[in-house]
């Protein structure tokens, strides 16, 4: 007679870390409000930060609100993944936050850009499913910079001269999407997700269940 099938509960799932990189403008953020918005087991990475919240923001929700000495003695005590300065305000990625929602099967998604990544992969690079974001062509980057109508004309050109040293660390991702149309692209870090959320080495039990069917051949 046949066992009932318990691969539900022989089985689970080591979460991962998606991270989303892009020069501004690319559409990383679009992307990224997409995924969260479609997939319940993905949540935003929540950053602790020096600097003071803005209205409607939320502790906890939106950032980790600490000041500077308590996010000095963080990096001292190497809880962060990954943290950055930022026109004098400091940034970083609680590292027990993340590892906990891992660890519950939880994937979370990073936005932010290739030095931080770079932390990432030296902290846990085995968690790291990586992908960066291009323009379709330096044109379309910046007219979309453009129509956004957020930045002076100045901003605009400090941010298209910083994206030639953003693309140029290309190499570094896993995977490489060009955002020539929203909803494709959307898709295509989807399927990234489903496949690297199937990996041998994240089924968390797999060698135990294998074992079983090996067994149970007559």
């Amino acid at each position: 007679m046949s066992k009932p099938d318990k691969i539900s509960n022989a089985v689970g799932r080591r979460g991962l870390m998606l991270v989303l990189s892009s020069p501004s403008g690319a559409g990383k953020t679009s992307i990224a409000r997409r995924l969260l918005d479609e997939d319940d087991n993905l949540t935003l990475s929540v950053s602790a930060t020096t600097r003071p919240p803005r209205a409607n923001e939320v502790d906890g929700r939106d950032y980790h609100f600490v000041d500077q000495e308590r996010f000095d003695r963080m990096v001292a005590q190497d809880e962060f993944l990954e943290y950055a300065t930022v026109f004098s305000n400091s940034y970083g990625t609680p590292k027990a936050d993340v590892m906990s929602a891992l660890e519950r099967g939880e994937d979370v998604l990073f936005d932010i850009d290739w030095q931080g990544t770079q932390q990432v992969a030296n902290a846990a690079r085995a968690d790291l499913v990586s992908v960066f974001i291009l323009p379709p062509s330096r044109e379309a980057l910046q007219q979309r910079l453009v129509s956004r109508a957020q930045d002076s004309a100045d901003v605009v050109a400090e941010r298209m001269a910083k994206a030639s040293d953003e693309i140029s660390h290309y190499r570094e991702y896993d995977y490489i999407v060009v955002n020539e149309d929203l909803d494709r692209s959307v898709e295509s870090v989807r399927a990234i997700l489903s496949a690297e959320r199937m990996r041998r080495d994240r089924q968390v039990g797999m060698t135990g269940f294998v074992r079983t069917l090996q067994s149970d051949v007559e």
